[in-house]
């Protein structure tokens, strides 16, 4: 008897080159073959390669999406630059301006006086590049309303608040309240790029937050978060997030029972790794807690050393990079830093050849969210400007894609896949022809 299928996708190939059909029943690849028999619904893939769908490993995605509604600063690099781009299309009079994005080599970490000289007639938030600050002018601070405030608004000598908030970004959502952002049309965008599945990596991620995420976009979803995010509907629980930040990290005996917590309930962790001090704090931390176990996360890895890749091969721990950053920040970084300081920066091939599991991530909006940009800085290490950092830390085409890629294509695997052409040596990013998520498709070309 004929096989039937919900959907037979023909005329595809793989990543080799070899012809390939496949046939989807029930949300799941069925079967796979240079010539299947089967019939169905019917879908040419004019010779695209078929393969599963992409998996950024680490995304912030109301951030990110609130950054498709904003003021985007990221390419103003003078204060006429950010005058422009803050007073273009401003709303009414006494509502909220909010920009992302804003390079502190243009004038520092501005207070609410240079602010309020900048936009008055608006409330104003504007969050530097690195996500870790939020800069109010004298508008925006009055509606957070009365004091007291938390540690993370800082204060002048007249103990007013200065219009900086380091890492507050849960408590400033709920001061000053407004609907969140729409996640439906970044899960579109991301479905453009072949993204079938994300990993938010909010370290303040509870039941709140996991109410807005589940559910609200096509792709599937695991969400990292605090001890207080429950398991539940629409999302996989991921780790524990713990976020170091190495001016301000908290007694070691604090993050090693965090951890010790983390394994009584069954929950692996990951930790923010910017920093080398960062990375052996965490290190010390699993050490103390009973040591790492296979599923724990390095978010970042921004600076490893070559020393440290057998202590973290043999700890078993992913390490979750940026390559993107190297296209986008790797010029800042060579005019910021010693060329002997270069090839630690991101690590990638040495991670891979040291026997260390490497996954990619974005962390959108502080980094493109387009997968492909990073997957091409991987195979080529390059900045903006052509420089390669870390000739050593190129990886290949195949290499490269795994770092997204942690599905297959086998029977029974959910049908979470793409369809796209990538011709050698292209100048351009793959092109996604078709996205699909448990067999339906989520978008075409």
């Amino acid at each position: 008897m004929t096989p039937s299928f919900d959907l037979v996708i023909r005329n595809a190939r793989d990543a080799a080159g070899v012809s390939l059909s496949i046939g989807i029943r029930d949300g799941k690849i069925a079967a796979a073959a240079a010539a299947l028999e089967g019939k169905g619904p019917e879908l040419d893939a004019n010779g695209q390669i078929a393969s599963p769908g992409l998996h950024d490993h680490h995304i912030h995605l109301l951030a990110t999406a609130a950054r498709m509604e904003s003021v985007d600063l990221a390419d103003c690099r003078t204060i006429d630059a950010v005058l422009a781009a803050l007073r273009s299309n401003l709303p009414a009079p006494g509502t909220w301006v909010r920009a992302i994005g804003y390079d502190e080599r243009v004038a520092g970490l501005p207070d609410r006086m240079l602010l309020d000289a900048w936009l008055p007639d608006h409330p104003l938030r504007m969050q530097d590049r690195t996500g870790g600050y939020w800069l109010l002018n004298s508008a925006g601070i009055a509606k957070l309303g009365a004091p007291p405030y938390p540690a993370c608004v800082e204060h002048d000598a007249r103990a007013q608040p200065n219009g900086r908030i380091w890492r507050g970004d849960r408590w400033l959502r709920e001061r000053i309240g407004g609907a969140p952002p729409s996640l439906a049309a970044l899960g579109a965008r991301l479905a453009q790029f072949g993204v079938t599945g994300v990993t938010d990596a909010g370290a303040s991620n509870g039941a709140s937050e996991a109410a807005l995420l589940a559910g609200a976009m096509p792709q599937r979803l695991v969400i990292m978060g605090q001890e207080t995010l429950p398991a539940g509907d629409g999302y996989a629980l991921g780790p524990l997030k713990l976020l170091l930040d190495e001016n301000d990290l908290p007694p070691l005996a604090t993050v090693v029972e965090r951890i010790a917590a983390a394994r009584r309930s069954g929950r692996h962790v990951a930790a923010h790794c910017v920093t080398l001090a960062e990375l052996l704090f965490y290190l010390e931390a699993l050490r103390q807690a009973g040591g790492a176990r296979e599923g724990d996360r390095i978010e970042h890895g921004s600076v490893i050393p070559q020393s440290l890749i057998g202590d973290i091969a043999a700890a078993g721990l992913t390490v979750v990079t940026q390559a993107n950053f190297i296209r986008d920040r790797g010029d800042r970084y060579r005019a910021q830093m010693d060329d002997s300081e270069l090839d630690d920066l991101y690590r990638l091939g040495s991670l891979v050849r040291g026997g260390v599991r490497v996954r990619g991530g974005s962390d959108a909006p502080y980094g493109d969210p387009n997968p492909w940009v990073a997957i091409e800085a991987a195979i080529d290490r390059r900045t903006r400007s052509r420089f390669v950092i870390g000739v050593g830390e190129k990886v290949d085409r195949a290499a490269a894609l795994a770092l997204y890629q942690t599905a297959t294509l086998a029977d029974g695997a959910a049908a979470d896949m793409m369809l796209y052409d990538w011709p050698e040596g292209a100048a351009a990013p793959a092109a996604v022809g078709l996205t699909l998520i448990g067999g339906k498709i989520v978008w075409q070309s």
